[in-house]
């Protein structure tokens, strides 16, 4: 490790699985270091079931190598400040380091380069040799070579098959810097860079465009401190500052850096955002992560941090589900409902893309999870464009007859109930009731229903009576919810699901029962199930204060973080998804929400902190609400609030900040 930096990853090998090597990532394009593939966003290729992210040839797989030499000292590091890769080779006589990067602020590029220094006094040529399995052809795209532009090679193609019968086949075009097989420092020469470029895009204009800007850029020596410029500006709208154990603070540099990467940039409103899969971008070729589908891990697991500090990119993920909400209609026609049912597995259309049967038929959460994303956008920005003009009031209409289309009267209990599912503990299928299922589907309508009268909508009257009359099942002598309809006490469950009422659903209940919930589930919770799960255990008991209890929970996501770049895989056997954004999302929550107890509702925005004893500091900095940046920092003394920005809305009320006391404080800017 960087001495005292917990935001640079240091080692002195690369892990032996290629699957545990960090990404470099924006919200177009991604690549794994060193591999030689690369995707892009929304760019898939295969029928339903088989739609996965094409392949595209890489340029960047590049490796460099002394000849003549084994063993040199080497070092490769990752800096989640400048989001930058470098690989390091140093001999007693020069240095050579190569760095590598997806721009941040131009998405359509991705940028090697490679400097090689003198250390001693010596006139003779230094080369380094340049490794690279570059082959421009793809499995999934029907490439052409074009001709060079600029001094770059241009290929171009089209995906092989649409995700649905006659659907787009999207082109990608590609330019990249010629890589000849070595490079040499001249006698003459102290130092030199060479710097590689790679423009991907879906428009031929696009692609050269990105690629022209990057060589003025190059001109002026400005294309790297460019990126890591538009790197300093995210970090600074979004800290997360911890006194307290090393590794912790590592995870959470790595969590923020791996999530952060995914998001669109800043002030690039109306661009196309196409969602974020379990493992990332530069993941989800066909039989890794999912093929890089889209689940409710995006809207349940990550989409809250995102929404706490980027508003706007939070906006940019439901303008995803907006426009796949007529593949999620006719998912729900499919099976004879109304309105939308969205797919458990999402890609390029928002028609069902699991290959297996049984998740998109019974893993109907998903719908009441997207909604609840949707709420919780609403609740931290009060902004209705997004529903008036861009789609969001069809959505949620949409959703609110889905539920009421899929639940049946029960005569015997006179409540609803919504039958033949499975809860997102998927050891279970074919239950009745599922109390996470259905808990879900209750807020969906009354968020149907409270929208609909700030928009000045009419509200069906079946929205709010199914709603209070929907069973969430409750174990009155026992004190507890079980998972669904004949759930028996001690049975294994696979991952967190009736816990995840009381957060994030905040599903009204005392905390005897939430305490209940917990003592339950925790112990029969399967240990090798998926790494969000400790997360909200922890979320609970720091709830009821528990907070040794909350982070021992918390301290079992770590057998899930690997080493050196602190890549996440999905279960702790190292199977599943690997740069697990998931269990990243689930654990920033646990800081995020547990550690502050953050809670935005409809009216107000709770903190009630509670810290382990050996963090004596967290300062949360850039918190988005109502148009205000708020900053919080925590210590075993004393809560400090302070108000950054103000918003610029014309009708906004400024901030006051209640205590339980009853006290109240006005909060201006500073």
């Amino acid at each position: 490790m960087a001495e005292g930096n917990p935001a640079v990853f240091t080692a002195t090998a690369l892990p032996t699985d290629p699957r545990l090597l960090p990404t470099v990532t924006n919200a177009c394009l991604g690549t794994r270091v060193f591999r030689d593939i690369l995707h892009v966003s929304g760019v898939y290729s295969g029928a339903a079931g088989d739609t996965h992210r094409a392949d595209i040839p890489s340029p960047l797989g590049v490796r460099m190598e002394v000849p003549g030499m084994h063993n040199p000292a080497e070092t490769f590091a990752l800096n989640t400040r400048t989001g930058t890769f470098s690989h390091t080779i140093q001999t007693a006589g020069y240095m050579a380091t190569q760095q590598l990067y997806a721009h941040h602020s131009l998405v359509h590029l991705m940028a090697f380069s490679i400097t090689i220094q003198r250390l001693d006094r010596s006139t003779h040529p230094v080369t380094i040799q340049l490794q690279t399995s570059f082959v421009p052809q793809s499995q999934d795209l029907d490439l052409t070579l074009g001709p060079d532009f600029q001094g770059a090679h241009y290929i171009y193609g089209q995906t092989l098959v649409p995700e649905v019968e006659e659907g787009p086949r999207p082109t990608v075009h590609m330019l990249w810097t010629p890589i000849p097989p070595s490079l040499t420092l001249c006698g003459e020469e102290q130092e030199r860079s060479w710097e590689f470029l790679t423009a991907v895009a879906e428009s031929e204009e696009e692609a050269k465009q990105s690629y022209s800007e990057g060589l003025s850029l190059m001109a002026t020596g400005s294309l790297h401190c460019s990126h890591t410029r538009a790197w300093a500006a995210l970090w600074q709208g979004c800290s997360v500052e911890l006194h307290g154990p090393l590794a912790l603070q590592q995870a959470l540099h790595g969590c923020l850096y791996y999530l952060l990467s995914a998001i669109p940039r800043r002030g690039s409103p109306g661009f196309l955002f196409h969602g974020i899969s379990p493992g990332g971008l530069s993941n989800g070729t066909r039989g890794e992560d999912y093929w890089g589908h889209v689940f409710w891990d995006q809207d349940t697991w990550m989409f809250p941090n995102i929404l706490v500090f980027y508003p706007e990119a939070a906006r940019a993920i439901l303008e995803y589900r907006i426009r796949t909400l007529e593949g999620a209609k006719c998912n729900a026609q499919e099976q004879g409902y109304k309105g939308a049912k969205f797919p458990w597995e999402s890609a390029a259309t928002g028609r069902e893309v699991c290959p297996e049967e049984i998740y998109g038929a019974q893993e109907i959460h998903v719908t009441g999870d997207v909604l609840m994303a949707f709420e919780q956008y609403y609740c931290t920005t009060q902004d209705q464009k997004l529903f008036l003009e861009d789609g969001g009031w069809e959505l949620v209409e949409a959703v609110a007859q889905y539920w009421c289309s899929r639940m049946v009267w029960s005569e015997d209990e006179q409540l609803y109930h919504i039958r033949g599912v499975m809860p997102p503990d998927e050891y279970h299928c074919q239950v009745d009731n599922s109390a996470y299922t259905n808990a879900v589907a209750r807020r969906s309508l009354n968020f149907a229903a409270e929208l609909a009268r700030d928009l000045q909508f009419p509200v069906p009257e079946e929205w709010e009576d199914r709603a209070s009359k929907l069973k969430v099942p409750f174990d009155a002598e026992r004190k507890y919810h079980p998972e669904y309809d004949g759930y028996s006490p001690g049975e294994p469950v696979k991952q967190a699901d009736v816990v995840l009422l009381g957060f994030p659903l905040m599903h009204p209940m005392s905390a005897e029962v939430r305490r209940n919930d917990l003592e339950m589930y925790e112990p029969v919770t399967d240990l090798a199930g998926p790494a969000m799960t400790w997360s909200m255990f922890a979320v609970g008991w720091l709830e009821l204060k528990e907070v040794q209890r909350a982070q021992s929970q918390l301290l079992k996501c770590f057998s899930n973080i690997t080493e050196p770049f602190k890549v996440w895989v999905e279960n702790s056997d190292g199977s599943g998804a690997v740069n697990f954004l998931t269990g990243m999302g689930g654990f920033l929550q646990a800081i995020l929400f547990g550690y502050t107890g953050f809670r935005i509702t409809r009216s107000s925005f709770h903190f009630n902190p509670a810290l382990p004893h050996d963090i004596t500091k967290l300062k949360v900095s850039g918190v988005s609400y109502l148009g205000n940046k708020l900053d919080f920092t925590l210590t075993m003394e004393e809560i400090r609030m302070e108000v950054t920005e103000t918003s610029q809305e014309p009708l906004a009320s400024p901030l006051e900040a209640v205590l339980e006391s009853g006290q109240r404080f006005l909060l201006q800017e500073g």
